[in-house]
């Protein structure tokens, strides 16, 4: 190599070390690494913030300004956590508000916050940025802000967020679906366990929806669904999270919830208002709903327990009627097998002629005469005993045995009517499921032929569900029947929504007033006597006639009388009988029954058989419960007990009663409750509360559902003092 090219060599090594050295920006060199900084936030990749040591916001990138209505005025010089929130629904992330992480100076990654609304530039949008942030510590260790970087990623979050919310929620409703709502129950109870909290579960199953898919299309059943839904959301409202399982299911989680009363009473709302009528495409569609109840952790601490145990309660609500509720008990269990033996049971009933009718008297109150009879069906099992109808009824309506069942009592009870007098009428009820069967109009007409019994003494007793099925099917019926010339009554008016159109559409000579009505018509603070009132001068509007049920004491015999009841039907007058006590009254010239019963109405108490304990002190006693009611009952195998102690019942399964002693003589005492009992949707009483599980864990039980029996015995320990009582032994009969 020459001289020349060398030193040409050299001289470009030496230009391109210093090129170098101007090109590389140092540590020191604050101007031009500022303008690099400057040059960054400029393409809005990200953006630097900074606040001081109150957390206010004291720096952001100018380029921000494009995203904010009002510029970085709108952030700047105020609190990081009022401009700023995390996501409340973003299970990923903790569920402590943003104030609370930045008092505690940890870092931020990336967390993904929603500017306030009123800090949005577009209206109507949500605006999600990405925090992440260090804490800034001066030497002496004091906390002087945090120095952060932030980005724009809403389109990205809102797509993600969407995408999370198709996997979680159910798109025809809405509302979440199964996945979501197992692993909710699944975490709550893992918290709650820790927390010694319990919660409920509610399982809720669409009655008659098939019906509207079937006759109405699926478009109707989806709009129908959806409807539903909204119901549910309005009566819940922050109080649970709704789901919708698939098909008809739906399930609602209340934390927090262990009251049998609040929970019944919750749940004969949602029954309530999800069975009121539905406008679908111009036409109307009634369904009804039915719903079972479990509470954690008395009836589980997994959620394979609480679920498994909530669809038992739902199968034991569907199984004793439909449109009505069940908590979960121990005894639910195999319900599936007991079930078909029972349907079984009703084939043989009636190819053995098992069943009978009963008569109850319809009396005219001006002069107390006997105008009717409505026929009661009883079935009077070998084994079984006396089983309810409110059991078997239920049971047949779910198969074709409802129209077996249904024309045996029609026949014989026009039958048996043709031994009365001409002037007294027969009232037979008919389901739904009878009155939606195109032949029925044909087997009424068959009947009134072989019987020869005058169409105008036959009265068919119909409730709300009629209008259930098709509309034109439904208008075809009517006016079959009307033109047989039989009588059609509408019972049970009321307890539904009783909308005026079906007696506007439907030829009723007839309003039934419900029982339930009678029962609270006296007492204070209740509608039911103006609810009486106003159907009775319906009715008459309408020129139909008005039957009183459930009529039991002269209290409300006085009042439904004066207000302007023509006919009662109930106890006051006479129970109902068999056709036998009925011929022999008739032979005896009786046709006119004056009116008996107590002078005033107190809640039913049911006659029971019940093996509980009774504890007094640091004692505990066996004895037999005979009789209950909401507010009290009668208790046997006690000697000694004076008025007015206080005792604690065991009624099992966890169900304490606080009372005391308001009647003693001899082995017998009378108890009054100290909180009343609540219904448990299926005839029976429960309590509100139960012992705890925790509790019994806390005394050495292990964790679990509550254990069937009466074992609180166990808590009391070693008998401090001697029995103050004496037990005698009850035998059932």
């Amino acid at each position: 190599m020459g001289f020349l090219e060398s030193f040409g060599a050299r001289s470009a090594t030496r230009i391109a070390e210093e090129d170098t050295s101007v090109r590389v920006i140092s540590a020191a060199d604050a101007d031009r690494r500022l303008q690099v900084l400057d040059d960054y936030e400029r393409t809005g990749i990200s953006w630097i913030w900074a606040t001081d040591a109150e957390d206010r916001l004291i720096y952001f990138s100018p380029s921000a300004s494009d995203h904010l209505d009002g510029g970085l005025d709108q952030l700047l010089d105020n609190p990081l956590s009022d401009l700023f929130e995390i996501d409340p629904d973003n299970s990923d992330r903790t569920d402590r508000p943003l104030q609370f992480q930045l008092k505690t100076r940890n870092k931020m990654a990336e967390l993904p916050v929603r500017l306030t609304r009123d800090r949005i530039q577009t209206p109507g949008m949500e605006r999600w940025w990405s925090l992440s942030g260090h804490p800034k510590f001066t030497p002496e260790g004091k906390f002087a802000g945090y120095r952060g970087s932030a980005k724009d990623i809403t389109v990205a979050y809102v797509r993600s967020r969407e995408d999370s919310r198709l996997a979680e929620y159910d798109s025809l409703t809405g509302l979440a679906n199964r996945h979501r709502m197992n692993r909710k129950l699944e975490s709550t109870l893992a918290a709650y366990r820790s927390a010694k909290r319990s919660c409920a579960l509610l399982m809720m199953d669409l009655d008659k929806f098939k019906q509207v898919n079937d006759t109405m299309g699926h478009p109707a059943g989806d709009d129908l669904l959806r409807q539903v839904a909204d119901r549910l959301k309005a009566i819940l409202g922050e109080k649970g999270e709704i789901g919708r399982l698939g098909g008809d299911e739906f399930q609602i989680f209340l934390p927090d919830m262990d009251d049998r009363g609040e929970l019944g009473s919750l749940a004969e709302k949602v029954i309530q208002m999800v069975s009121s009528p539905y406008q679908l495409d111009g036409k109307r569609a009634i369904i009804g709903a039915s719903v079972g109840i479990s509470v954690a952790p008395y009836d589980g601490v997994e959620a394979e327990e609480i679920i498994n145990a909530a669809d038992l309660a739902l199968y034991a609500a569907k199984n004793s009627g439909r449109g009505t509720y069940r908590f979960y008990s121990v005894d639910l269990k195999d319900v599936e097998q007991e079930r078909q033996e029972l349907l079984d049971d009703i084939r043989e009933a009636l190819a053995s002629d098992q069943l009978e009718l009963h008569y109850q008297p319809v009396v005219r109150t001006k002069d107390n005469m006997v105008v009717g009879f409505e026929a009661l069906m009883r079935w009077e099992h070998p084994e079984r005993g006396n089983v309810s109808p409110g059991v078997f009824i239920p049971a047949a309506e779910e198969s074709d045995l409802i129209n077996q069942l249904g024309h045996f009592a029609l026949q014989r009870a026009c039958e048996d009517a043709l031994q009365w007098p001409e002037n007294v009428r027969i009232a037979i009820n008919v389901s739904a499921k009878q009155f939606a069967n195109k032949a029925f109009p044909e087997t009424v007409a068959q009947i009134l032929e072989d019987t020869g019994i005058e169409p105008d003494r036959v009265e068919l007793e119909l409730t709300e569900t009629v209008f259930m099925g098709d509309t034109d099917v439904t208008d075809e019926t009517f006016k079959a029947l009307k033109t047989l010339g039989v009588r059609l009554a509408l019972d049970d008016f009321g307890t539904g929504y009783s909308s005026l159109s079906y007696l506007r559409s439907a030829p009723f000579d007839k309003i039934k007033v419900d029982k339930s009505f009678v029962d609270t018509c006296t007492q204070k603070n209740e509608n039911s006597a103006k609810i009486i009132t106003a159907i009775i001068g319906l009715s008459k509007a309408l020129g139909m006639d008005t039957t009183v049920e459930g009529v039991e004491a002269f209290d409300q015999f006085d009042l439904v009388t004066e207000k302007g009841a023509e006919y009662i039907q109930g106890w006051i007058y006479s129970k109902a009988r068999p056709q036998a006590d009925i011929l022999k009254y008739i032979a005896n010239g009786g046709f006119k029954i004056e009116p008996s019963g107590p002078e005033n109405f107190r809640p039913e108490r049911r006659s029971v058989f019940r093996r509980v304990g009774v504890i007094h002190e640091d004692n505990r006693y066996d004895a037999v419960m005979r009789d209950l009611s909401k507010t009290g009952s009668r208790i046997e195998g006690l000697v000694g007990v004076p008025v007015g102690t206080g005792l604690v019942l065991d009624l099992g399964s966890g169900q304490l009663v606080v009372c005391r002693v308001r009647r003693s003589e001899d082995a017998v005492i009378g108890v009054e409750f100290e909180v009343p009992l609540v219904s448990d949707g299926a005839g029976g009483l429960v309590t509100r509360h139960r012992v705890s599980p925790y509790a019994l864990a806390a005394a050495g039980m292990p964790l679990a559902a509550l254990p069937t029996g009466h074992y609180p015995a166990a808590m009391l320990g070693e008998s401090a003092s001697p029995p103050q009582f004496l037990q005698v032994t009850i035998a059932r009969n």
